[in-house]
């Protein structure tokens, strides 16, 4: 977005850090992107305070070598996303340079000052017109479609187009760069404007048309844990707060893999590099089920691992949201992911503290938790203009200091989502993998999902709130046995816990390296649960601790065995009836 009448430029005054304070002449406004002349090098750098006639800017690059008197021009633009087709299997930096390219100029040590074009201009797109001559059109309306790896991508009226515009002319089908006229229309004052498949918009404003409406589908994870217990909804938002090694990281990669989504965006905003890294090497060989292509065909990575610049971790966040808005404008499913938004508010921290602006808890900036809910609040589900549903769910990570989830970015990231998937030490050092306490977890949309469930087993919801007083009850009766030993334990409450663990065991565990159970389908979990829901209904009569402890065991070999089965109707429903006749001859 060209800003009118911004004409600018300056000289470095002073320095701290990342932030410089530049002594400008003309007229800029805050946002505003910015480039300091090094030599030969341009760095790039955003305006985020502007007081008189000195404007301070944070670097989005290593800042050695800068000088007082260094140039500095201001672009007249805000830092913007460029987005056309060509976006799906791309992997960029918070800025959009492409890496792979930027990677092939520089070497494998990327090098300061590269800055390329995020999308190949000379690539051509099979278009084929959707409008016609004379259509009235407002923003969001397509003008036709390319083919774009999985999905039909929408060439939109751009978004900074408002008011109605009329079509008068149009390409016809054919073969087109992203750059190349495809149609003409005029505004209400009757001004021509050109138009192609390629659109830009400030990354920071929120892109949506259409009506924002209550989401209402499930998203389809393949993790029993999620599906059953902690259910998500297309255009929901749910955050995944843990200690180091919880396995937030690994529940990230499993959902952007199996969830039931049209698009991915991966946000590796401070990340550790190796982890993205191991996101690069797999993806391209991982075939999607549903669809038999690999999954990077439906993935757009953002990249800006913990060794990158700092202050370019707030870029990557806006970015992947925009990118995701994108798609969503087109009526199709998408999933973002963002790892980690407490690396994204330690940035804010860093640049709020340069900036000497008064310190919130634990030196947060005060705006902390608006700047949080205003990134979750992007999220949502929309009706479009041609009345198909678009959605967008937003996951994030967040990784408390020594697990601690009363700290600033846990607590006001809990006060805006939909689901809290808290991970725990103690489990994870017990292997109970995926790590997600369901003590402490929670979602708000379980009853939403239970009107969809209840079709395929009634009572749906009412079992699941059952299976979580069990477990409740469970973990009581395991902490007071700590203390007095099973012998010293009621057999009524040794078998509430024997039932509880047993829950534990056979169906919120999963084993992420088996082939079968790595991914649970909604129809096998619903089988499952109705299994151990009949186990759950009998009354068991045992005469000593031993044997209860026994049969359990016995109960949960024979269903852990049941879960490494792949589930086709010969062999998972005859298994399971046979488990069925042992607990009928009790």
């Amino acid at each position: 977005m060209k800003l009118e009448g911004s004409t600018g430029s300056g000289m470095v005054v002073a320095a701290l850090g990342n932030l410089m304070e530049v002594e400008f002449q003309g007229d800029i406004c805050q946002g505003e992107m910015a480039m300091i002349h090094l030599g030969n090098l341009k760095l790039a750098a955003e305006v985020i305070e502007i007081a008189g006639n000195i404007a301070k800017i944070q670097v989005f690059e290593d800042t050695r070598g800068i000088k007082l008197g260094c140039p500095v021009t201001f672009l007249g633009n805000l830092l913007q996303a460029e987005l056309a087709p060509g976006l799906l299997t791309s992997i960029f930096d918070g800025l959009q340079n492409p890496l792979e390219q930027v990677a092939s100029v520089s070497g494998l040590f990327l090098s300061r000052g590269v800055y390329l074009p995020p999308l190949d201009r000379k690539r051509k797109w099979g278009f084929t017109p959707v409008a016609k001559i004379g259509d009235s059109l407002i923003r969001g309306d397509s003008l036709g479609w390319v083919p774009e790896e999985r999905c039909k991508h929408q060439i939109m009226l751009p978004f900074s187009y408002l008011g109605t515009y009329k079509v008068v002319s149009i390409v016809s089908s054919g073969s087109y760069t992203i750059e190349e006229p495809l149609a003409t229309v005029i505004d209400s004052n009757g001004k021509e404007h050109t138009l192609n498949m390629l659109q830009k918009w400030p990354i920071k404003f929120p892109l949506r048309q259409g009506e924002k409406i209550k989401p209402s589908k499930m998203m389809e994870t393949g993790l029993r844990i999620l599906d059953t217990q902690f259910p998500l909804l297309k255009g929901g938002t749910f955050a995944s707060p843990g200690p180091f090694g919880a396995g937030k990281t690994v529940l990230q990669h499993h959902l952007s893999k199996y969830s039931s989504v049209d698009i991915v965006v991966i946000v590796a905003c401070g990340e550790r590099a190796g982890e993205v890294v191991e996101v690069l090497r797999t993806f391209p060989h991982l075939i999607d089920e549903k669809t038999n292509e690999p999954l990077i065909k439906r993935t757009v990575m953002i990249c800006n691992t913990s060794s990158m610049p700092v202050s370019a971790r707030e870029a990557s966040v806006y970015m992947g949201i925009t990118i995701a808005e994108y798609y969503r404008q087109m009526g199709i499913d998408i999933l973002l992911l963002a790892d980690s938004t407490s690396r994204w508010a330690q940035a804010m921290r860093e640049m709020s503290g340069r900036l000497e602006e008064i310190p919130g808890e634990e030196a947060f900036p005060a705006y902390l938790a608006s700047r949080i809910s205003s990134f979750y609040e992007r999220a949502g589900a929309v009706r479009l203009n041609n009345q198909m549903i678009g959605s967008l769910t937003i996951g994030g990570t967040v990784s408390p200091a020594g697990g601690n989830f009363e700290e600033p970015v846990t607590q006001a990231t809990l006060s805006i989502v939909g689901a809290f998937l808290g991970l725990s030490k103690a489990r994870s050092d017990a292997r109970r993998y995926p790590a997600i306490d369901p003590l402490i977890s929670w979602t708000k949309y379980l009853d939403q999902v239970g009107i969809e469930l209840e079709k395929k087993l009634p009572g749906w919801t009412d079992k699941v709130k059952r299976i979580s007083r069990i477990l409740r009850e469970g973990d009581e009766i395991g902490k007071r046995m700590e203390v007095v030993g099973e012998e010293g334990t009621a057999i009524e409450d040794m078998v509430t816990y024997l039932k509880s663990e047993l829950y534990e065991i056979c169906y919120l565990q999963q084993n992420a390296f088996d082939k079968e159970d790595s991914y649970c389908s909604l129809d096998r979990q619903i089988e499952l649960f109705k299994l151990l829901h009949e186990i759950y209904n009998l009354s068991f009569h045992f005469d000593s601790h031993d044997e209860a402890r026994a049969y359990f065991l016995t109960l949960q070999s024979e269903i852990k065995n049941l879960n490494y089965l792949p589930f086709r109707q010969d062999n998972y429903l005859l298994a399971k009836k046979a488990i069925e006749e042992k607990i009928k001859m009790i």
